[in-house]
């Protein structure tokens, strides 16, 4: 069994009852649907959690590690970061650091924090979003067409909120979907050789080098994006 990181506390007992893989399944996939047990047992080969184990050899998992993998998860699901930066980052969360997202100034998700699911009515009026603004953003899908909707979706909508103010409508952003859709096809095509390998393990992988090419991608367009504001500014 992988060793657990050297910052993290040593599991306290008395704190809760141990859950097996399944039980950690029903805990958290409501949140994170692709969550399998191939998943959990890499991100257990990876280091960033390290469940108990029977005599039997079965893993059960602590309310702490719960909590763990939760916040391992929304990091890669919401910020695409690469487990071995996920590791490190929790490395300084235990030594009592709060180290910042790179390319970024989106504060770390607590480890106890699950994320909120907002109705119609509730995004209009977190966001100050008109009805009209949303139904666009849906229709230029750049939003999903969904009953509730998650903090991404907030964040893509206040900043339509901004952007309306500065005449640029959800239509004019189309392009967006489209680029996302090509980058898609890009990290597609990088797969291959991985996902040919039809096995649990190299599926997880896949899935982890997914988020990576991602993450490398998001690089390569903020970098041009400031070259372009530079350019413009001279």
């Amino acid at each position: 069994m992988p060793a657990r990181p050297a910052a993290t506390p040593a599991r306290e007992p008395g704190k809760g009852a141990l859950l097996s893989i399944g039980q950690v399944l029903a805990k958290l996939s409501p949140e994170f649907p692709d969550l399998t047990p191939s998943k959990l047992r890499f991100l257990e080969e990876q280091q960033l959690v390290a469940p108990d184990r029977t005599e039997s050899g079965y893993r059960k998992f602590s309310p702490r590690d719960v909590d763990r993998l939760r916040f391992v998860l929304t990091l890669q699901r919401d910020h695409y970061l690469p487990l071995k930066v996920i590791r490190s980052h929790l490395a300084e969360l235990e030594a009592g650091r709060m180290p910042a997202l790179p390319l970024g100034s989106v504060p770390l998700p607590s480890m106890l924090a699950t994320e909120r699911l907002w109705s119609r009515e509730e995004l209009m009026h977190e966001s100050g979003a008109s009805a009209g603004l949303l139904n666009d953003a849906v229709s230029a899908s750049l939003v999903p067409a969904a009953e509730t909707f998650g903090e991404d979706a907030l964040a893509v909508v206040r900043a339509l909120v901004e952007l309306q103010r500065s005449g640029i409508e959800p239509r004019h952003l189309r392009g967006f979907r489209a680029a996302a859709e090509r980058e898609l096809g890009l990290i597609e095509s990088a797969l291959v050789p991985v996902s040919r390998r039809n096995d649990p393990s190299s599926r997880a992988k896949a899935a982890e080098l997914a988020r990576e090419i991602a993450g490398q991608l998001e690089i390569v367009r903020s970098s041009l994006i400031r070259s372009a504001l530079g350019r413009l500014q001279s």
